[in-house]
């Protein structure tokens, strides 16, 4: 079995289940060892065999990671992945919207056994028969999960921008607005809806809610524009805009260090959403991205 060739889809696979680039990692790793234990000879779809084993693992942390989910401070947010320097974009993203902040946060509304069929059938396209021989249940059991879970999504899902406006352009001119301070360029450019939501896990300060709308939104980006001011730290402050889980981002980093990552959400010439990522835990796995690529 070539694990290296096919460690790209399957971490693509564990990351949209668990929503966390290290978990992922650690679940591939296991997954190794595993497989280094059989006989190659008995297996007949190495693929196959390795996706088995990523999806029951993950499974496996789903389960027992429902408890720290609901006892973690503040608003929950994946952890980010840069996705603007992918070697081979069609093997880990295939359908972009489905590794996309928002509609990770939508999966955790799923069970995981309705998480698990919703992306092998619907983002890497396995037959029913397929994923009730991974999941180790009926084909029919495999589409009353699919249905279950394509009617929480529906729920929740967001209507698709209705623009065409590339979005890079925008967040380019959202970054200078927000390095300068710039409220009357940043009111502009907020939607009136416009909802912020702020990862710290508890280590690192952030809003324990969402702020919703556009005025409690400009307040708290003026706001921080007017602290890092006030203690003298523009000077040490760089920002620059990469693709993070296919949407624009915002990283910004004091003397160096990697201190946020702010994603934003972005239809036709409007930020509509912004999720930023402050937890020191989830900017690890990707300040290891930006280092390599940048």
């Amino acid at each position: 079995m070539d694990f290296t060739t096919d460690k790209p889809r399957l971490f693509s696979i564990a990351y949209r289940m668990l929503g966390s680039a290290s978990d992922a990692e650690d679940v591939l790793q296991d997954a190794w060892v595993r497989s280094r234990g059989v006989d190659p000879s008995t297996i007949r779809s190495p693929q196959a065999f390795m996706t088995t084993i990523v999806t029951r693992l993950c499974l496996d942390r789903l389960k027992s990671a429902r408890k720290a989910r609901e006892e973690y401070v503040g608003p929950w947010l994946p952890e980010p992945v840069l996705t603007s320097e992918l070697g081979d974009p069609e093997t880990v993203l295939q359908r972009s919207e489905s590794i996309t902040l928002a509609f990770l946060v939508l999966l955790e509304t799923l069970t995981p056994e309705e998480r698990a069929v919703f992306l092998l059938k619907d983002v890497y396209e396995y037959e029913h028969a397929d994923i009730a021989g991974i999941l180790g249940t009926t084909t029919e059991n495999s589409r009353q999960l699919l249905h279950r879970a394509k009617t929480k999504l529906a729920k929740g899902r967001p209507a698709a921008p209705a623009a065409i406006t590339p979005s890079r352009a925008v967040a380019e001119r959202f970054a200078r607005a927000f390095a300068e301070g710039d409220a009357e360029e940043l009111t502009a450019m907020l939607s009136s809806d416009v909802g912020l939501l702020s990862d710290g896990g508890g280590k690192a300060t952030a809003s324990l809610h969402p702020l919703l709308g556009r005025d409690r939104v400009l307040n708290l980006l003026v706001g921080l524009h007017r602290v890092a001011q006030t203690r003298g730290h523009l000077g040490d402050l760089s920002l620059t805009v990469v693709d993070v889980n296919s949407e624009p981002a915002l990283v910004l980093r004091l003397a160096g260090r990697l201190e946020s990552i702010f994603v934003l959400s972005i239809d036709g010439e409007t930020v509509s959403a912004i999720r930023v990522v402050r937890n020191p835990d989830k900017l690890a796995h990707i300040d290891r991205q930006l280092t390599t690529f940048h």
